[in-house]
């Protein structure tokens, strides 16, 4: 079996369920399955630091998950149109991996949610996209073939699945949502076996 890393930052819930229909999609295709892993948060008292297992959830992600991952879905909340802070700094730290050409040539995609249907989603995808491209990576979207980008009234866009929490921050996806995100997962599950198997 082929693993397809799924890595994202989640404050309430919304991203972490965008990340669990991305693996159920990557679980859909023979031979591939998702290694679900999540980032610390960033404290912003310098001597705070997070425990080196988290309390629930995923494990912190590695480098060596970046190495031995045939692609990547990477996923954080909005902020202001950007990614989240922990999700940054973990992309920062990665000089090594670009020196190395860790991620050349493995397909990754992006996922995100926010409280407001305008609430900046789409910049933030573009966000995640722009270290990927300094990796090397391929970049892969959601295509307009996949019924649920057209009917959604929530979350979904072509840059990648999306979910629209709320102002309560709700992180219970709708049935569209969903389908965009298991149709990513599959995507790129079956892009990453047939760059792997060109290898």
């Amino acid at each position: 079996m082929q693993e397809i890393l799924v890595l994202y930052y989640s404050h309430r819930g919304s991203v972490r369920a965008l990340a669990e229909q991305l693996a159920v999609g990557i679980h859909q295709v023979p031979g591939a399955v998702a290694r679900v892993r999540t980032v610390p948060r960033v404290s912003t008292v310098c001597e705070a630091v997070e425990t080196d297992i988290p309390a629930d959830g995923p494990p912190y992600v590695e480098v060596r998950d970046l190495e031995q991952c045939i692609g990547i879905a990477l996923g954080s909340p909005t902020r202001f149109g950007n990614m989240a802070a922990p999700m940054k700094y973990f992309l920062d730290g990665l000089a090594g991996a670009w020196v190395n050409g860790t991620l050349e040539g493995k397909p990754a995609c992006v996922f995100s949610s926010s409280a407001s249907m305008h609430g900046g989603q789409e910049s933030t995808l573009l966000s995640m996209m722009l270290p990927l491209l300094h990796h090397g990576m391929v970049l892969l979207g959601v295509p307009y073939s996949e019924p649920a980008l057209n009917a959604t009234r929530s979350g979904g866009t072509p840059y990648g699945p999306t979910h629209v929490a709320g102002a309560d921050g709700q992180p219970i996806l709708t049935a569209e949502e969903v389908a965009v995100a298991q149709a990513q997962g599959r995507r790129l599950a079956q892009v990453a076996l047939r760059l792997a198997g060109g290898r």
